[in-house]
């Protein structure tokens, strides 16, 4: 981070400040203060910043924001609402730079699509990107802290639970071109229809300057409808016609996806280190992002190589010869089927399905794991394990439509206990369930327990 005045900082944020001094840095957890940084005291909903100022001034804090009257040895930069204070420096931080600012938003796909269009623009630019998933109100001015004059070029990735999210995490990163991967049923609960969470991802055009581009799913069914001839807007995907980049010749293979890359008139072939046709899509993204940078076809292709599945996202590994797809980051309804339609095309041996419960859908969850039964059986899934209450629907509907091993669990001794014994060579099994159910608990046993 440069270094800023904290005058600066509170004409910045609307604050009053007792008197000047630089800062070097910013910082909300007073364990990782850095010598000379600013300490923003943030009140969440288990914790107080305000509890830790003397702390952090003791670990080498130069200046403090608060919105609390407060006495120290250090200049105490006053507002309103530091959290407010937090994003609106953030924002004058980012209007700093003259730079190519990506952002992305959609229900599902955010991380990897983020991570791809990374690789895409790390062949033109050094680019600063999202790190996991810190991408809401207090991780995304994180990130744009972490803007340098050493950077061409930043991916940021925004999420959302309510209306009005989007807006200000746009307003504050001031997008040069924007990004939305689809628009599903995450966050229902809180914003009621797919037709308001659409208007909730669309709020990112509040911070795009007019004309600038914006690059949609043209597959999905409520953006391929988005008309607005302030900006530029583009479509990726592989059915509608009208879509700028497109992908046709998909073949799955072990541990990878291959397709063809259709562009005005031109063809690449791609070898992607990521399975299923979800995938293909978060990597047409990130083509036509390269492509508005004036990054080749060939070379986007050979940057998408050298993507890696992070976390627990559709991670692929073999025990013995059972192949495991790890997919316990989360979980919707969106994705199971994205998972799902993976576990189809997957080897030869039986397919396996352990599914967890899928937080977060309030009115809507029992339909949407009934509806994750009816996937299961679509995709002619052998079998079936679910973990969690809700999860039940999932199996009675999978009853209900020809798939007899379909077995449910509250106890995740017993699911291991169960999968153990069922497991054969050959099976490719998948997990997948919401982080909050924490199924790789069980991953993990089957492992120990396989190795043993």
């Amino acid at each position: 981070m440069e270094v800023l005045t904290t005058r600066e900082i509170a004409m910045a944020v609307g604050g009053i400040v007792s008197e000047e001094k630089q800062v070097n840095n910013v910082c909300i957890d007073s364990r990782k203060v850095q010598m000379g940084c600013l300490f923003i005291a943030i009140k969440g909903e288990n914790f107080d910043g305000h509890d830790f100022i003397n702390l952090a001034i003791q670990n080498g804090a130069h200046a403090v924001m608060s919105h609390k009257n407060i006495e120290c040895d250090v200049p105490v930069i006053m507002v309103e609402d530091t959290s407010k204070a937090l994003l609106d420096l953030a924002g004058y931080y980012r209007s700093r730079f003259d730079i190519p600012v990506v952002a992305l938003t959609g229900s599902v796909g955010k991380t990897t699509t983020k991570e791809m269009i990374s690789e895409v623009m790390c062949v033109k630019y050094k680019t600063l990107k999202t790190q996991g998933n810190l991408n809401n109100e207090i991780g995304l001015p994180m990130t744009l802290f972490g803007l340098d004059r050493s950077y061409g070029a930043a991916v940021i990735e925004m999420g959302m639970n309510h209306s009005g999210e989007i807006s200000r995490l746009a307003k504050a990163t001031r997008p040069t071109v924007g990004v939305i991967t689809n628009v599903g049923v995450s966050h229902i609960e809180n914003l009621g229809s797919r037709e308001n969470i659409l208007k909730a991802k669309l709020e990112m055009l509040d911070g795009i300057q007019w004309g600038s581009k914006v690059i949609l799913n043209g597959d999905n069914d409520l953006l391929s409808q988005v008309e607005d001839d302030s900006y530029n807007i583009q479509f990726f995907g592989i059915e509608n016609p009208k879509n700028t980049v497109s992908a046709v010749n998909i073949k799955m293979l072990d541990e990878c996806t291959q397709f063809t890359v259709l562009y005005s008139g031109e063809k690449q072939s791609v070898n992607l280190p990521a399975l299923g046709i979800h995938n293909v899509y978060n990597a047409l993204a990130a083509i036509l992002v390269g492509l508005e940078h004036d990054i080749s076809l060939a070379d986007c292709a050979k940057a998408l190589e050298n993507y890696i599945p992070s976390g627990m996202r559709q991670r692929i590994k073999k025990v013995g010869n059972i192949t495991f797809i790890e997919d316990c980051y989360n979980s919707s309804p969106d994705s199971v089927k994205a998972s799902l339609c993976t576990l189809k095309d997957m080897g030869e041996g039986r397919k396996i399905a352990v599914l967890g419960d899928m937080l977060e859908l309030g009115e809507f969850s029992s339909h949407a794991h009934y509806e994750s039964g009816l996937q299961v059986a679509k995709n002619g899934i052998d079998m079936l394990f679910t973990f969690g209450e809700m999860s039940k629907q999932s199996v009675k509907s999978a009853k209900e439509n020809g798939v007899n091993l379909a077995y449910s669990f509250n106890d995740k001794s017993a699911l291991v206990k169960e999968l153990v014994d069922t497991m054969k060579d050959g099976d490719t099994v998948l997990f997948k369930a919401s982080r909050g159910m924490l199924l790789e608990e069980v991953i993990e046993v089957i492992y120990d327990t396989l190795k043993a």
